[in-house]
């Protein structure tokens, strides 16, 4: 198997790394990838977490987007599967599925992930109360394991080693195909209602409210707002809809270069965020609008992370407990007013139920995404945000992160300690690592 050097990074563009890449057009070939590579070695998908989660400077990394097939849809019986490789994005997914009447019953903010990476990471989306997160509705993995086996594993055969692939990281081997339960749809549209939140007690409120009375919820709040304004953003509600309504197919425009430094400027970034708040009107409004559209709206800008520079950014998103959420969301909030580095992209959205994967993010409460560009304060941000994260009993998502310490991780992830002792019957010698991995010290000793 022929490999090539390259710099990758992720979706934040930073950190970067070079690594040895392999890129096979076979689930045949990928065992090659794993006799060949020198060192550790670890699975990349399309690249769509934010920082060193998928590079591997101290080894090789198995490209996989061209294993992206369909191999199966069963839509007989009450259940529906589909069974497809790991490279296959979610977008080309739901592209074959909504005019069928089904749909993924968990997807994250971009269509551009693939499979394997929403196992590895145990992705939620906007409905996490209502449907859980992605490793719920996975009947089946295969996975290629480090002495070059292909495993099956089922969350009723093989629990001990599917919780800890799911959410895994990509670190106990690599998932060569899964099959998915499905969704069924009554149309290709969400009914949807988007109201402005003043500040963040009216936000939360909006948000537990929609846990019983919307399938779907998510809010984007104004970063930068602060005293009686603090939190405030727009509420996004919606459930599936009987009604559909007319495609048409959206050319993505793009963002062509690096944004200049002045653009992300506190006054230029204040600006923004008070036009965008105010376009929604005070009454609020309701309209049809395509699933794929609803979920995925950064979709429609293609190269987005340009936004913030040659520079990159680092995502930070945390979840905190119900009953810690209002004082935690709020430290959050105004560390990053007061931290100088402004966010377009801010998300809040709730979670339910405790994700059953070892390493799993989600835990019941509410989660705060923001976008910080690279500056020279960024990282002591990102440390002062860890800092309130524990202090509240919240975790860090792994998806997202470049900056998280060792000794934070370990008190945010109770079962650190059960996934390293499986990991470690999985793959005694660690052939599979990461850049992230290391940092962590995901894998122990």
């Amino acid at each position: 198997m022929r490999r090539k050097n390259l710099l990758l990074s992720g979706w934040g563009r930073f950190p970067s790394a070079k690594s040895d890449a392999f890129r096979p057009e076979k689930l045949s070939e990928i065992a090659a990838c794993l006799r060949d590579g020198d060192g550790s070695i670890l699975a990349r998908g399309a690249g769509r977490s934010y920082g060193d989660q998928a590079l591997n400077s101290a080894g090789a990394v198995v490209l996989t987007e061209r294993l992206d097939r369909f191999l199966s849809l069963e839509t007989e019986g009450s259940t529906s599967t589909l069974t497809v490789e790991a490279g296959i994005s979610l977008s080309a997914i739901q592209r074959l599925l909504i005019p069928r009447g089904l749909m993924l019953p968990v997807s994250p903010g971009t269509g551009f992930a693939t499979v394997g990476g929403a196992i590895a990471n145990d992705i939620h989306g906007k409905n996490h109360d209502a449907d859980g997160s992605f490793g719920a509705h996975v009947a089946w993995i295969d996975l290629l394991t480090a002495s070059g086996d292909v495993r099956r594993l089922t969350p009723d055969e093989t629990p001990r080693d599917f919780w800890a692939t799911v959410g895994g990281a990509g670190l106990t081997g690599i998932i060569l195909a899964a099959a998915l339960r499905l969704l069924k749809i009554p149309s290709n549209a969400v009914a949807l209602r988007e109201e402005r939140m003043p500040d963040l007690a009216a936000f939360l409120n909006g948000l537990r409210a929609a846990r019983a009375a919307a399938r779907f919820s998510v809010g984007w709040i104004d970063a930068l707002a602060s005293g009686d304004r603090i939190g405030r953003g727009i509420l996004e509600t919606a459930d599936l809809s009987a009604e559909g309504v007319a495609i048409t197919p959206r050319k993505a425009k793009a963002i062509p270069l690096n944004l200049p430094t002045f653009c992300l400027s506190r006054s230029s970034v204040t600006l923004f965020n008070a036009a965008y708040y105010h376009r929604i009107p005070r009454a609020g409004r309701q309209s049809l609008r395509a699933i794929e559209d609803f979920l995925y709206p950064l979709d429609a800008l293609a190269h987005w992370n340009r936004l913030y520079g040659k520079l990159g950014f680092s995502q930070f998103q945390a979840v905190l407990p119900d009953d810690a959420a209002e004082t935690g969301l709020r430290a959050l909030l105004n560390a990053v007013g007061q931290g100088g580095t402004a966010s377009f992209l801010a998300v809040l959205k709730t979670l339910g139920a405790e994700g059953s994967g070892l390493l799993s993010f989600p835990q019941p409460g509410f989660t705060l995404a923001l976008d910080l560009p690279r500056r020279a304060e960024t990282e002591a941000l990102l440390a002062r945000l860890e800092a309130i994260t524990l202090d509240h009993g919240g975790r860090i998502y792994l998806a997202k992160d470049s900056a998280l310490s060792a000794a934070g991780f370990a008190r945010m992830y109770p079962r650190l300690a059960e996934f390293q002792a499986i990991a470690a019957e999985m793959d005694p010698v660690g052939r599979f690592a990461s850049d992230q991995s290391r940092r962590l010290n995901l894998r122990g000793a």
